[in-house]
């Protein structure tokens, strides 16, 4: 049977053109959220009501050239407002609290510097693909493993302990009597640190294959308060030590593992008889049409270049992928020998998974 190519329709051409300019505009727009984060922009405007470019250049520290055209490619973007008679810039109160507080579920510079790291990577991801190698997560530019913590932060201070926590089968109130916990691939800390200040009767062990990220997690502890029982190790997931736990979590960080199965039935061997594994994973559902979305285009563009390329970095490098799905990992979880699976929370961007013995 002969396919024919359907003549082709020039407004459905120029519509796709246009669609494209704006995503050029959105890509460079991703360096120009970072740079107004790093250099206090948002927080200026958030701060000071409407603005001249030369005051907020003032406000500042930086030329009044480069402040004019951030604004400017920051308005026609609607991420600010402009005001034509008066000449100046504005924050909308929505915006504001997405772009500069760090304390909201809906803060979003980390998700904009990750991207951006994961764009000035993309070169190299571009010549491991003619080869199907992987590149390490600890390869990397910082922006990377910073968006990371900053991304994932507002969303794990919202809910691991409203909601996460809870939704286990009696881990809250072991973790409040005194519970041994390992957060595996805990990455700068961040949820290590959150469950030690809200459980002080607990210990807590972060592990992470990444040197760097240990050191960061360390000094988190240390900052926090929490570092007598917050420690943290260089380890690789089927390898981190201790026996007799509580409590395991791993945080968007289990498809990202070359051999996941491997690290399942470390944690199997790690648990208590009794304990609990805490899988937290980006939310997807188990067939390609169900991802074909907002949220799943940007976790399977993150899996592109980064997920998949750590992965297959790693030994058996069976590269789940950020949109693994529940069918995998309930597949990964079983074939470690576990006989209890199941979703107990999600979130728009996580789906919350209980195993246990």
């Amino acid at each position: 049977m002969t396919i024919t190519q359907r003549e082709l329709d020039p407004d459905q051409l120029m519509a796709f053109v246009h669609r494209a300019v704006g995503e050029v505009g959105a890509t460079l727009n991703t360096a120009l959220v970072v740079m107004g984060d790093k250099l206090g922009l948002y927080r200026a405007l958030a701060a000071a009501g409407p603005l001249t470019s030369t005051e907020l250049a003032e406000r500042t520290g930086i030329a009044e050239r480069y402040a004019r055209e951030w604004l400017n490619a920051q308005a026609a973007g609607g991420f600010i407002e402009y005001e034509p008679d008066t000449a100046t810039y504005s924050l909308p109160p929505e915006q504001a609290v997405a772009l500069t507080d760090e304390t909201s579920p809906a803060y979003l510079p980390g998700f904009f510097q990750i991207a951006l790291g994961s764009v000035l990577d993309s070169p190299r991801i571009v010549e491991a693909s003619r080869t199907g190698e992987g590149i390490g997560w600890h390869d990397h530019v910082s922006d990377v493993h910073e968006g990371c913590e900053r991304f994932f932060r507002p969303g794990y201070n919202a809910n691991l302990m409203t909601s996460w926590l809870p939704s286990l089968d009696g881990v809250v109130a072991k973790l409040e009597r005194g519970a041994s916990v390992a957060d595996v691939g805990c990455g700068h800390g961040a949820s290590t640190v959150l469950m030690a200040q809200a459980y002080p009767e607990s210990t807590f062990v972060g592990s992470d294959y990444h040197e760097g990220s240990i050191a960061v997690a360390r000094k988190r502890a240390a900052d926090a308060g929490v570092a007598d029982r917050a420690t943290f190790e260089v380890a690789p997931a089927a390898q981190y030590s201790g026996t007799g736990y509580d409590l395991v979590t791993m945080f968007d960080c289990l498809h990202d593992m070359g051999d996941p199965v491997g690290a399942a039935r470390h944690v199997r061997s790690s648990l208590a008889p009794d304990g609990t594994w805490m899988i937290v994973e980006p939310l997807a559902g188990d067939r390609v049409e169900d991802n074909l979305n907002p949220v799943g285009r940007a976790y399977y563009a993150f899996s592109t270049l980064l997920c998949t390329p750590s992965s297959l970095a790693q030994e058996v490098g069976l590269a789940l992928g950020a949109q693994a799905g529940e069918a995998r990992i309930r597949s990964v979880v079983t074939s470690a020998g576990f006989g209890s699976f199941r979703r107990v929370a999600e979130t728009p961007f996580n789906a919350v998974f209980e195993a246990k013995i």
